[in-house]
């Protein structure tokens, strides 16, 4: 049997179009692909995005910086020795984008101003920080990324 070229160019955009379907149904029903949002509620969290702004430059401003610091018993959160214990609050968020499911806060209540979050909570692997808090009535913000 002998195919003409307009046969042949039919063939060739139904291939085409079949091969390009096979990979949109794969990957929309593929429960190994994730396609959530970093967080559920977007919109709402893009709202607010200029009051994170403010807090992570007061953080800047301020005279004195907290740290990250890696430990045997898991991770401390040193905060400056001017903050006392009863006028700090705040939470820490840990954010694992590899999986959701393994994000957690945490309430700051400090102790000799530092916050020790355990080494059994933390995975190895990429972790974002934030940490929110709120001393005499003005809000702070610290971002990091670290690898654990």
């Amino acid at each position: 049997m002998k195919i003409n070229w307009g046969t042949g160019i039919v063939i060739a955009i139904i291939a085409f179009i079949s091969f390009i379907m096979f990979f949109v149904i794969k990957m929309t029903t593929s429960h190994d692909a994730n396609h959530d949002l970093v967080t559920e509620e977007y919109y709402k969290a893009e709202l607010g995005y200029q009051k994170e702004i403010d807090a992570e430059q007061n953080a800047i401003d301020s005279h004195e910086q907290i740290q990250l610091k890696k430990t045997a018993d898991g991770l401390l959160v040193i905060f400056p020795k001017t903050y006392s214990n009863t006028t700090v609050s705040g939470i820490v968020s840990l954010y694992r984008p590899s999986n959701k499911h393994l994000d957690f806060d945490l309430p700051i209540s400090l102790s000799n101003s530092h916050l020790l979050i355990p080494d059994k909570r933390l995975l190895d692997g990429r972790w974002d920080i934030k940490v929110t808090w709120k001393h005499l009535g003005k809000d702070f913000q610290y971002k990091e990324s670290i690898t654990f």
